[in-house]
């Protein structure tokens, strides 16, 4: 009996090609197999401010997973579920540790009305400021530089830095050191010497949010797709691991499949030989 497989690819530098978006060829492929009946979805550090413009001429069934797994978001209701929110009683220890690196991060919350609200109070980096820019005008994000109310404390699922390595690095230590947060800490695919840094409620990844998304879907067999380290955990977790062949070489090394690049539409290629195949 063939199994049902949930595929499952991450987005920059995966899925999306050198231009940061869905081929047309990609987006036709996993179109059709989602006619078919295959389970597509992305897992994704982006929020749905910008995977669903990105994802909006490709057809899918299964909620996209982002946030790194903070979340799931349900593309054709417009609404996330199964949120994992940082506790309110932790914020005033992150506050302590980012103070004392010198970091200013954006703070990510979900208002009454279920719309991402982002907090930043204070003067902006370089880097803070280029990840700011594209993104200020979204439709499913608002930014805000009013200082957060201690109210609103109670639905912050992530908060985001950007800086240079040596700025990151000891803050990320001090983070993991407290036991209390899932740390996530990586290159910027597009520059290589400033780091992402993103801490969430203790538990949050891709690969718990994909355990669930195999669960609630009837899945099987997880493929999953990724370039970078913060996709490690999912593909540890997957039945068949695949790294695209611009992937970190740490990705590779865990992967049980190297594919081709990710501007030669090797996602989905890999996806149609695998549907019609196994």
């Amino acid at each position: 009996m063939k199994k049902r497989t949930l595929y499952v690819t991450d987005m920059d530098g995966t899925l999306l090609n050198n231009g940061s978006y869905v081929s047309n060829r990609s987006s036709a492929i996993i179109s059709d197999l989602s006619h078919d009946g295959a389970l597509i979805t992305v897992a994704t550090a982006r929020t749905p401010a910008t995977v669903v413009p990105l994802m909006e001429g490709t057809f899918t069934t299964v909620p996209f997973v982002v946030l790194t797994g903070a979340a799931l978001y349900d593309h054709a209701a417009g609404a996330y579920h199964d949120v994992r929110y940082i506790p309110a009683g932790d914020m005033e220890l992150l506050r302590q540790l980012y103070s004392e690196a010198g970091v200013h991060p954006f703070v990510y919350h979900l208002d009454a009305d279920g719309r991402l609200v982002v907090y930043h109070h204070h003067d902006m980096t370089q880097p803070e400021r280029d990840f700011y820019v594209p993104r200020r005008n979204l439709r499913l994000k608002r930014f805000t530089f009013e200082p957060m109310c201690r109210e609103a404390e109670d639905n912050v699922l992530l908060l985001f830095s950007t800086a240079p390595r040596k700025v990151i690095l000891p803050l990320a230590d001090a983070l993991r050191a407290a036991g209390r947060f899932s740390v996530s800490c990586y290159p910027d695919i597009f520059t290589p010497d400033v780091l992402l840094l993103e801490v969430f409620a203790t538990g949050v990844s891709k690969a718990d949010a994909i355990s669930r998304l195999e669960q609630s879907t009837g899945a099987s067999r997880i493929v999953a797709f990724g370039d970078n380290l913060n996709d490690i955990p999912m593909l540890e977790m997957a039945d068949v691991a695949v790294a695209v062949a611009n992937a970190h070489p740490q990705v590779k090394e865990c992967a049980d499949i190297v594919i081709g690049p990710n501007y030669d539409d090797s996602v989905a290629r890999f996806m149609l030989h695998d549907f019609y195949n196994n």
